[in-house]
């Protein structure tokens, strides 16, 4: 509990619970039933081990070694749709993990100062060695209960005017912005269309575009459709090697052109989703390696490779001016795709 001291904020119980979400016991995806039988069989091994009674130790090796490239293999190769999985492990790591593993302090700011506070949208302001960073990023839950506070990660008009408050607040104060994205899209209720969904993200877009503020943004689980892109507007954007970037979800896309979801296997094929494909686009700008088998297999170790890169992309971009750094933002995302004037 002594890191969630470093916040300086009263954290709700349900919020400490997202910070605590990671349990001991792994949970293994189907593709991943090699890896879950061999780590089966050595814990037994090391629990004949430990009783003492038969030595088993160079059985252990073997097995560990087997482990080890039996790993390799199975991740060598992924699928668009295994790596969409991986994306949406419940134990991977959420937006305020990495918050409260990155910062030396952190303040969670709430509220959109117009009608509520999202609790899908989490920002505030952090210190990062000695870096004053405005963090803004979408939040799941880890439990049931969790998931319905936080909706799941799919934020209201409100996340999306709270994010933007945010925004300006570090421009206001010359603060760096790093926004992690990490929802299956905005809200899609008839609610949030009431109040304004599609001009809140459409808002953001346009405010983001002209920040003044250096802004670096980092995909860190799922990145789907306007509900990512509306933080997702920056000077340098970034994806977790594990992650997935598009316009629709393999389901939903499934569902859309077949008429169900048994081919969403070949529509994550087909919408050419991961880090690979939008790397070779040239749609982001980088890729950070995962720890093999996914971030949630070291959740500490990809806590501490973010926050190499986003200090690396900060001080690259505050040696530049807010005039380059706009200049630059604009030609970044006007040149992307291709079209003609009929």
């Amino acid at each position: 509990m002594a890191g969630i001291e470093k916040f300086k904020v009263s954290l709700t119980f349900v919020e400490t619970l997202d910070l605590l979400a990671f349990l001991p016991v792994m949970e293994f995806l189907d593709f991943e039933k090699p890896i879950e039988e061999l780590t089966h069989q050595l814990d037994k091994l090391k629990e004949i081990s430990q009783k003492g009674k038969i030595d088993v130790r160079e059985a252990i090796r073997e097995l560990e070694e087997k482990l080890a490239a039996t790993r390799r293999e199975v991740y060598r190769n992924l699928t668009g749709w295994q790596r969409v999985q991986l994306s949406r492990h419940p134990q991977r790591p959420y937006t305020l993990f990495y918050i409260q593993k990155i910062c030396n302090r952190f303040i969670e700011l709430h509220g959109d100062r117009c009608g509520g506070d999202d609790k899908a949208m989490v920002g505030g302001i952090g210190e990062v060695e000695g870096q004053t960073i405005v963090f803004v990023g979408q939040q799941k839950g880890s439990t049931t209960k969790e998931r319905q506070y936080r909706n799941f990660g799919m934020a209201n008009p409100e996340g999306y005017r709270k994010a933007l408050r945010l925004f300006r607040l570090a421009e206001r104060f010359g603060f760096p912005v790093v926004t992690l994205i990490d929802t299956p899209g905005a809200f899609p209720g008839v609610e949030a269309e009431e109040r304004g969904q599609a001009e809140a993200i459409a808002r953001n877009l346009f405010e983001m575009a002209r920040l003044r503020s250096p802004i670096v943004c980092i995909i860190i689980g799922e990145g789907a459709s306007g509900g990512a892109l509306g933080i997702g507007v920056g000077d340098r954007v970034l994806m977790l090697e594990n992650t997935w970037y598009s316009v629709i979800s393999p389901e939903s896309c499934s569902s859309i052109l077949w008429h169900s979801w048994e081919k969403k296997e070949e529509a994550a094929e087909q919408l050419k989703l991961t880090a690979q494909h939008m790397i070779s686009f040239g749609f982001i700008d980088g890729v950070i390696e995962e720890p093999l088998g996914g971030a949630h297999n070291d959740p500490d170790a990809m806590a501490e490779r973010l926050k190499k890169e986003i200090l690396k992309h900060v001080n690259e971009l505050l040696q530049m001016s807010a005039e380059e750094r706009i200049a630059a933002r604009i030609r970044k995302f006007s040149s992307m795709g291709y079209f003609q004037v009929a």
